[in-house]
């Protein structure tokens, strides 16, 4: 059954929706985020053996094995929200991500169920990897739909305003029970549970946001106009219809995602295993400057809408490409707090040149019926590629004694990804959106 076009939003309506569906994305990534917040306590609950680079291995492992779930959820929400809404698709998502924070908040530890406890710690983030596939591709599509075409650029950073928020809640809640509600014996011991718990309560609050959305005119209207066989048809049939969109999204992710990944969430450990820092001061440096980083988005995301969406892509290469390896080697020898702020921060500037716009450049590729698919599917692979083993490849060069190969990896992949941004044209000339039925 095909749904019936409705009339236009109304500013308020179209405000409303885009903001249950923010807040939806926030709680979605606080979840995912507070697993890399807190592994550096439940490390050596689920892995007592071996020294602490070898217990944070393991974890950043596990962490990447939740990508691996990526791109199944891309595929599955994405086909799912371009055949039954954006709506349906982002409600079934944070119940998944719901269901996988109350595994791990009630899991045992090693100590008391022995080689169950890491088993069902995979399989909770396998559960949280198909939700976080799904969502960035369906709240993707869903935001820059929402929008009208003057602010699309800006309106659409606020996927990457509440991720960050998410974030910067979960490191939140690490400050506050450092600081204020436990010692550090008991976030070790059963402290470190208390996020998740909250996770999952969170969840069931998006969903009752969630309900409350309205769905894109853009959806709509072309479901209305979709015949039974049209909807039927094979997903990836029709996504390979669009080889040079499907090959951006992929070059456009791979040096933008991992240059998120390192300074976002390996940041930290880097900062206590590399810099030697205390956990404390990490949690706050990555906290401070993750805020000032969540308030650029909507900045650079204004900006695309006046300069474009390239301009700002190909600076974001060139700088990653210069200033990458430099920033990590004084961050490595870094002697102040103060000193280690600028120098993430600096590195965040750089990296909102892609994370502000990187949203709706993808869903401008795709026109509305293989859009949530094709935004999520190629995104998740390539991300689940470079993104998720951030963690993992770095502490792996550490491990082998050449840390500064991460630095040159990183380097690298921001410079493929700028061939991509000096090849394809400008979205927001070109945007498909603006090509839907509505």
């Amino acid at each position: 059954m095909t749904q019936t076009p409705r009339t236009a939003l109304t500013p308020t309506q179209r405000l409303r929706s885009i903001f249950s569906g923010s807040v939806g994305n926030l709680v979605e990534w606080y979840d995912w985020y507070v697993y890399a917040a807190f592994s550096l306590y439940f490390a050596e609950v689920f892995f007592p053996g071996g020294d602490r680079t070898s217990q944070l291995l393991k974890t950043a492992v596990i962490f990447a094995v939740g990508f691996l779930m990526r791109p199944l959820g891309g595929w599955l929400l994405g086909r799912y929200a371009d055949r039954h809404g954006r709506k349906r698709a982002l409600m079934l998502s944070v119940v998944m991500m719901c269901g996988g924070s109350l595994i791990i908040a009630c899991t045992p530890g090693y100590a008391s169920i022995g080689i169950a406890a890491p088993i069902l710690l995979v399989l909770a983030r396998l559960l949280q990897g198909l939700s976080v596939g799904g969502e960035y591709g369906t709240s993707a599509t869903y935001l820059s739909e929402m929008a009208t075409r003057e602010h699309r650029g800006f309106w659409s950073s606020f996927q990457y305003v509440t991720l960050v928020m998410g974030h910067l809640i979960a490191l939140g809640v690490l400050i506050a029970l450092q600081r204020v509600f436990l010692t550090d014996d008991q976030l070790r011991e059963w402290g470190w549970r208390i996020p998740f718990a909250i996770g999952a309560v969170a969840a069931l609050v998006a969903l009752w946001l969630r309900r409350n959305m309205v769905e894109t005119e853009s959806f709509q209207r072309n479901d209305a106009a979709t015949t039974g066989q049209q909807r039927t048809e094979g997903t990836l049939r029709a996504l390979m219809r669009h080889p040079r969109a499907v090959f951006a999204v992929v070059g456009l992710t791979m040096g933008g995602t991992l240059a998120f990944y390192t300074y976002t969430t390996y940041v930290h450990k880097f900062l206590v295993n590399s810099a030697g820092m205390a956990a404390e001061t990490a949690s706050l440096i990555n906290a401070s400057t993750l805020f000032f980083y969540m308030l650029l988005q909507p900045v650079v995301g204004a900006l695309s809408d006046k300069i474009g969406r390239r301009r700002i892509l190909i600076a974001f290469g060139v700088l990653g490409t210069l200033c990458t390896v430099p920033i990590l080697s004084q961050l490595q020898d870094v002697q102040s707090a103060t000193q280690a702020f600028w120098l993430v921060m600096a590195a965040l500037v750089i990296v909102s040149g892609y994370t502000a716009i990187n949203a709706v450049v993808k869903a401008e590729l795709f026109p509305v019926e293989i859009r949530a698919l094709g935004v999520g599917l190629p995104y998740a692979l390539t991300v689940a590629i470079f993104g998720g083993t951030a963690d993992a490849v770095a502490l792996w060069f550490k491990r082998i004694g050449h840390e500064t190969g991460f630095y040159w990896y990183v380097t690298a992949c921001i410079a493929c990804s700028l061939l991509v941004y000096l090849w394809m044209p400008d979205t927001r000339e070109t945007s498909l959106i603006d090509r839907d039925p509505a």
